[in-house]
């Protein structure tokens, strides 16, 4: 369910920031361009967290 919920709210966000930054340079909107986008960045957030811990990290400690 995680990746569904990711990839939903991943698609709404870039859609909505799709539509405001072509609105705000005169273009026309472009539905498969924020898809596609959405795609990549929905990778991209699963990617990053594979890679990131997921606890916090252990001090050193000097000796």
């Amino acid at each position: 369910m995680r990746f569904f919920w990711t990839f939903f709210w991943t698609f709404l966000l870039v859609q909505m920031l799709t539509y405001v930054v072509s609105s705000m340079l005169a273009v026309a909107f472009d539905f498969k361009t924020g898809s596609i986008l959405a795609i990549g960045t929905t990778i991209l957030i699963f990617v990053v967290s594979a890679i990131i811990p997921e606890g916090p990290a252990e001090k050193e400690s000097i000796h």
